[in-house]
C-alpha cells in the first residue's frame, strides 16, 4: 500500500515541476570523469583538456567531431548508443556594461529517449554570415546513471561573451554520444543579439543613427528642409539628401557649420517642378546609415487674376500668334517625317522602324528590382588574400542591391555549407543557378609549394577547392559547347589589380570582363538587355556612370583600391627579397 502512495507521490512532483533542478558546469578536469570521481558529475571540458588529450589543438576549440571516442575510448560500449536531441533550449541574456558586446547563456532539458546512456552535451555556437564559430563541450561522471525522472533537470552552458549587437546566431545543442548519422539528433535554435539603440540609445549609435526631427516648409517652389544634427560623440560632419520624382533623381551633399549651430540644420531644394510628388531621403555620410524617408509636393503658387483690358488683348494675340506658328511647325514636321519614313522603308526594315521610333538618343533607364530577378553563383579564389575578399563581397552586395541580381556567395551560406559540403553546395548552386561568375585572379592558379625535402606542403583545403570547382565548371562550359547549348551563363571577370592571363584555360570559352569598367556590359549581359540598338544609347542609372556615388559602390572601390594597394606593397617585398628559381607544373623555369 505505501509503495502505490509513494509512487503517486513522485509522479505529482513530477509533474508539477517540483523535481526541477537547474545544474551548472564545474570546474573539473578530464582525468576526473575518466576516474569516476563523485565530484565530477557535469564538468566543462575547457581546450586546455582537449589538447592534453588529443596530444594537438583541435580546430573546433574546446569540442572534436567525435567526443565520446576521444574521450572515453577507454569504455567503447558506451559509445555505441545514442541519446536522442535535447529539448527546451532557451537562450537568456546576462547583465553587461560593455556597450558593444552582449553575453549568453544557453539552458535546456535532457530527453527521454535513452537517458540512461548520456554522457554529456556539447553546444556550438555560429554567427550567420561569418567564420565565428564557438564551441563549449560537457561531460558527466563516467559511473552516472540516470534515468526519466531526470529530464526535468535543467542543465546551463557557461556564458558566451563577447557578442557584438545586432547579430543573428544559431546556436546548437548536441546530447552525447551520438550515432554516425546525427542530423536528427540535435536541436537547433536562432537568436540575435539586440541592436546598438535598443542597448545605447539612439544617441550613441553611429551606424544607426538618422534624423528624428524634420520639418519641410516650402518657399515659392523651392523647399526649405530642417533636421537635428547627430551628437558630437558620433563624429558626423557630413550628410547626403535624395529626392526622386518625375523621372529624375537629385543628390545634394551637406555640411553644416558645426560652430554656428551643433543641433539643426536648414538646406534648400530647388528646381523642383509643380504638382510633382518627390520621395526624398536624408541620412549621415557613411556606408549602410539609416536613411530618413519625407514626402514633398509642390503647391501651385496663387497669382492675381485681376489683369487689366490690354493685357487681355496682348494676350489673345500672343495665342494666336502661337497657334499660327505650332500649325506651321506641324506642317513643317509631317511633311519631313513622310520624307524620312520613305527613306527608311527602303534601308531598313519595317519591324525596326516601328521598335524605335520617336525614341530618344541618350534614354536613362532606371533599374527596378524584379519579383524573379535573375540568380548568378560567383566563385573566387580566397589564396589572394583578405583583401580580395573583401572586393568580392563587396561586389556581391553591390550586384544584389543596385543591379537587380539574386547573388549566391559562399560567405553567405555558412549553414549550407556546413550540411551539404563544399563541393556539394557549388554543384547545386551551379545547376540552379542561371549564371556562374568566375573572378579570375592569379590564387585561382595557385599550387602547393615544394618542401626543401622534395615533399609538397600541403595548404589549407579551402585554398585548393577554388580550383576544383573552377575545373567543374570548366567540364560544364565544354559539354554545353559540344551540345551546341548556349554559353552565355558562363561568364569571366577580373579586377583592375589582376591580369586577364589570370583567366584559367579552362574558362576561354566563357564571356570576359573588366570591373568596374564593363558593369554596364555585365548588366547587359546577364538582364538581356542591348544597349545599343538604331537611334538609342541606353544608360543605366548609377551602373553606366558614377556607381561610385552610392555608399555600396564607394565601399566596393575602397575596397578594390586596397587590395590593389597590398598587391603593389606584397610585390616590392618579392623584389626586395630578391629573384627565386621556381619550377610550374609545366616545366617553365620562373624567376
Amino acid at each position: 500500500m505505501w509503495r502505490g502512495t509513494l509512487t503517486l507521490c513522485l509522479s505529482l512532483l513530477l509533474h508539477s515541476g517540483a523535481l526541477e533542478e537547474q545544474i551548472h558546469p564545474q570546474n573539473c578536469t578530464l582525468n576526473c570523469i575518466r576516474k569516476g570521481e563523485p565530484e565530477c558529475k557535469y564538468c566543462r571540458i575547457t581546450q586546455d583538456n582537449v589538447k592534453t588529450a588529443l596530444g594537438f589543438t583541435s580546430p573546433f576549440g574546446a569540442c572534436v567531431p567525435w567526443p565520446c571516442h576521444a574521450f572515453l575510448g577507454e569504455t567503447p560500449h558506451i559509445c555505441q548508443h545514442y541519446v536522442h536531441a535535447p529539448q527546451n533550449v532557451v537562450v537568456e541574456f546576462l547583465p553587461n556594461l560593455d556597450p558593444k558586446h552582449e553575453t549568453a547563456i544557453i539552458s535546456w532539458s535532457p530527453s527521454k529517449h535513452g537517458i540512461a546512456f548520456l554522457r554529456g552535451f556539447q553546444v556550438s555556437l555560429h554567427a550567420l554570415g561569418g567564420a565565428q564559430v564557438v564551441c563549449q563541450l560537457f561531460l558527466m561522471q563516467q559511473n552516472l546513471s540516470l534515468t526519466p525522472a531526470h529530464t526535468q533537470m535543467i542543465y546551463y552552458s557557461e556564458p558566451f561573451p563577447m557578442l557584438p549587437l545586432d547579430t543573428q546566431y544559431a546556436v546548437t545543442v548536441m546530447a552525447l554520444p551520438v550515432p554516425e548519422k546525427w542530423d536528427r539528433f540535435y536541436h537547433k535554435k536562432l537568436f540575435s543579439t539586440i541592436t546598438c539603440p535598443q542597448k545605447n540609445g539612439l544617441e550613441k549609435c553611429k551606424k544607426d543613427w538618422y534624423p528624428t526631427y524634420l520639418v519641410v516648409e516650402q518657399d515659392g517652389h523651392d523647399i526649405n528642409v530642417t533636421f537635428n544634427l547627430a551628437p558630437p560623440d558620433l563624429q558626423l560632419g557630413r550628410y547626403l539628401s535624395s529626392c526622386y520624382g518625375g523621372g529624375e533623381r537629385t543628390y545634394t551633399a551637406l555640411e553644416p557649420d558645426l560652430k554656428n549651430n551643433n543641433t539643426q540644420y536648414t538646406y534648400r531644394l530647388s528646381h523642383l517642378y509643380p504638382g510633382v510628388n518627390y520621395t526624398c531621403v536624408i541620412a549621415a555620410d557613411v556606408v549602410d546609415a539609416v536613411k530618413k524617408k519625407f514626402f514633398i509636393e509642390i503647391l501651385p503658387i496663387r497669382e492675381d487674376t485681376s489683369s487689366s483690358l490690354s493685357d487681355l488683348i496682348l494676350l489673345i494675340s500672343l495665342l494666336s500668334l502661337g497657334v499660327f506658328l505650332a500649325t506651321t511647325v506641324a506642317a513643317l514636321i509631317a511633311l519631313c517625317k513622310r520624307k524620312r519614313d520613305k527613306l527608311n522603308k527602303k534601308y531598313t526594315a519595317p519591324d525596326i522602324c516601328q521598335q524605335f521610333h520617336d525614341r530618344p538618343e541618350g534614354q536613362c533607364v532606371a533599374v527596378s528590382s524584379k519579383s524573379s530577378p535573375p540568380s548568378l553563383l560567383i566563385v573566387y579564389s580566397s589564396s589572394d588574400g583578405p583583401a580580395h575578399v573583401r572586393v568580392v563581397l563587396h561586389l556581391a552586395a553591390f550586384l544584389q542591391r543596385h543591379m537587380a541580381i539574386k547573388v549566391f556567395l559562399d560567405l553567405w551560406e555558412s549553414l549550407s555549407l556546413m550540411e551539404d559540403g563544399v563541393l556539394g553546395w557549388y554543384s547545386r548552386k551551379i545547376a540552379e543557378s542561371e549564371y556562374v561568375l568566375v573572378i579570375c585572379s592569379s590564387g585561382l592558379h595557385h599550387r602547393p609549394q615544394e618542401k626543401k625535402d622534395g615533399g609538397k606542403e600541403e595548404d589549407h583545403p579551402d585554398q585548393n577547392m577554388s580550383s576544383a570547382i573552377v575545373a567543374v565548371i570548366g567540364e560544364e562550359l565544354c559539354r554545353a559547347k559540344a551540345r551546341g547549348q548556349d554559353l552565355s551563363k558562363y561568364i569571366t571577370a577580373n579586377f583592375e589589380y589582376s591580369k586577364e592571363t589570370d583567366v584559367p584555360a579552362v574558362m576561354g570559352l566563357a564571356s570576359h570582363y573588366t570591373l568596374t569598367a564593363d558593369f554596364p556590359l555585365l548588366f547587359s549581359h546577364i538582364h538581356g538587355l542591348a544597349l545599343q540598338q538604331p537611334g538609342v544609347c541606353l544608360q543605366i542609372e548609377h551602373i553606366s556612370e558614377d556607381y561610385y556615388k552610392l555608399p555600396a559602390g564607394e565601399a566596393l572601390q575602397r575596397a578594390i583600391l586596397e587590395a590593389k594597394t597590398g598587391l603593389s606593397e606584397q610585390h616590392e617585398c618579392e623584389d626586395m627579397k630578391g629573384p627565386t628559381t621556381t619550377t610550374t607544373t609545366n616545366g617553365w623555369m620562373m624567376l
